[in-house]
Order: C-alpha cells, then structure tokens, then sequence
C-alpha cells in the first residue's frame, strides 16, 4: 500500500532507519546510557552545520516553539529592547512570546511575504540604541519567504546587536550563513528529518557570559539553566526519549548526506515542482529570487476552495498545506521537506493537474 506523502511543512517523511529507532527498550532518562545519547546529539548538531569551534548547543523537549520561546526569553538584558521583525505568522510569533514575558520590544512590521528593507532595519538601530537583539524569522513558512538573513545579521554586527535567528523552518533546507547569527533556533521535525519532540537552540559560546547574568524569567525555558545541566551531562526536566534516539539516527543521516547535499537535493526538488506548477498555469504567491528551497504558496485555482483541495489531494496520497489568517481563502502550501522520491513528487503534479 503507497504511504501517505506529507507535503506540509513538517512533521515530515522520515526514513525507515529513523523511524525504527523509535523502537526502543524502556529507558530511564537518568541512566547513563541516555546522558550520552544527549552529548552525542548535542555535538552532532555542531558537526552537522560545520560551527564545532564557536557554538555550542542546547536540547530542550518540545516543538520549534519550544526553543523559540527559550532563546526570546532568555537573550534580553533588563531595561534592553528586542527589534522584532514581523511580515508573517512566525515573526508575530515572536512578537506574542516578548508580550507573554513582559519584554521591551521595537517592531518593523510588513506586509505578510514582504521582505524587510536593510536601511528601515538600521533606521530602527539608529533612532533605538536600546536595542539589543534583532530577531528575525529565516523561512517564514506563512508564505514561503525566504527573509535576508546575511544581511541583517551584518547589518547587526556592524552596530552590535545579537541577532537571534528563528531557523526552524530553514536550517538544513536553505543555506544558513551563522557567521551572522548570534543564536540559531531549529528542530528536529522538518529539514533535519526527525520526529517532533525535540527541538534545539543553537549559539556563540562568547555569548555564554552575557546570557549568564540575565535574570530567569521562566521555569521551563531557561536557557542557561538547560546548558548547565546538559554540559555537566544531566537534564532538568524528563524529555522526550523516543525523539531523541530518532533525532539522533536523523543527525547521522544528515551528516552522511551532508547539509550541502541535503539543501542542493530540496533546491532540485523545488525547482521541480515549481516548473511544473508554472506549467498548470499556478500563480506564485512570492517572487523568483525570495522563495525558499523548502516550501511553495500558490494562489488557489478560480473556482476551486482549499477544502475541496486538500480532500481529493489526500485520497490520492498527498497531504497539502492550507494559507493562515488573511490568506486562508486565497492560497494553499506546498512543502518539499523530508525523505520524498522523485516518483512521489512526479506522482503528485499529475493528480494535481487532474484535480485543479
């Protein structure tokens, strides 16, 4: 029997070697045995994206949101400001969590699938010098934009700023300069291959003393609090264990394919779909030169609304993604993330064209 294609961006497709490492004995996340799996996990991911010599990293159970709200509310200083950059879902993400924790934030706010103007960026700067952290989203999968993230994270450099990077939807998808960033959020259950679970947050070891004296805000999330434990090979709270292991095989598969492989094979599988798209006479939500590698937003076909869509889609086997907020009449989500075959995406644009 065909599987079911998940062409959302994440959960995703995972391989049968990662999927089988789910199955596991009962384990005791005390034991030593899983204080390893952590330390291996934690290196891999240095490994993974070349950064061993200047990051370090941190596990923390629980979905991209998870190590998003870890690093937001554990990078900002008392009486600091954090410049939020907002042009879909996942930037106001990060403008609802400084809300939540009470922290002092600055907005440039766009229009969804608007990329952000270097020279308002460093207006902000300048007219603000209590700013910072600059926080930007990568991919912002609301529309499939791929924002600016080398320049920014230059721009941030040059006045001083920390730039906080929500990767989540990009990092072994789309290429991620981290000469740039500061601190770099991901999980394991899109373009890394793995499980939900499990996410991450990735940052410059040089930032360890700053991070260290802002005050806890928060129990769960303490960045800091979770480095420690993790460095001297424990854990503050009990975590996933089955993502784990899957993240772990997940890293090791990714480091087989290399990240450069990995994001060249997105990039082809996009370019695919994309021609193909054009083809059926699809309209693109975001220009050539700003899509990401990982995820299309096509405009809906006249006449045709997303429900009826994604229905005959998935009787077929495919599993599409449906526009958020404003967009959701409008538009529908193709992501490209995960271990799919060329067949399956052939397979797909033919029953697309049928249905539309």
């Amino acid at each position: 029997m065909p599987r079911t294609v998940l062409l959302n961006p994440g959960p995703v497709n995972v391989t049968d070697r990662v999927r089988q490492a789910l199955m596991l004995p009962d384990l005791c996340h005390r034991e030593k045995e899983f204080s390893d799996l952590m330390a291996t996990i934690r290196t891999q991911l240095l490994q993974a994206f070349d950064i061993e010599e200047n990051y370090t990293s941190v596990l923390v159970s629980g979905s991209g949101t998870a190590a998003l709200e870890m690093a937001v509310s554990s990078s900002l200083s008392p009486g600091r400001s954090m410049l939020v950059i907002e042009n879909g879902v996942y930037g106001e993400r990060i403008g609802k969590i400084c809300d939540v924790y009470q922290l002092n934030r600055r907005t440039l706010t766009l229009g969804w699938g608007e990329p952000p103007r270097i020279e308002d960026i460093e207006k902000e700067l300048q007219q603000n010098p209590d700013i910072e952290v600059v926080a930007l989203v990568h991919h912002e999968t609301t529309t499939g934009l791929l924002n600016p993230l080398k320049e920014v994270g230059e721009l941030a450099r040059r006045y001083g700023k920390v730039f906080l990077v929500d990767c989540i939807s990009s990092i072994a998808g789309d290429k991620v300069d981290f000469k740039s960033i500061d601190i770099a959020v991901g999980t394991a259950n899109k373009c890394v291959q793995g499980f939900p679970g499990v996410s991450f947050v990735l940052f410059q070891k040089k930032e360890l003393p700053r991070l260290r004296k802002i005050p806890e805000r928060t129990l769960y999330f303490n960045l800091t609090g979770y480095h420690k434990a993790q460095e001297a090979g424990g854990m503050l709270f009990t975590p996933a264990i089955p993502a784990h292991y899957a993240l772990n095989v997940a890293l090791e598969e990714l480091i087989e394919e290399t990240v450069a492989g990995r994001i060249q094979r997105y990039a082809a599988a996009a370019t695919f779909l994309r021609n193909g798209f054009k083809d059926m006479g699809l309209e693109f939500l975001i220009p050539e030169g700003w899509r990401s590698n990982c995820l299309t937003g096509l405009y809906l076909p006249k006449g045709m609304s997303y429900e009826k869509l994604h229905s005959e889609l998935k009787a077929n086997g495919f599993v599409i993604y449906a526009g958020q907020g404003n967009l959701s009449n409008n538009i529908f989500r193709i992501a490209n993330m995960g271990d799919i075959t060329q067949e399956e995406f052939q397979h797909f644009l033919k029953v697309l064209a049928t249905v539309c």
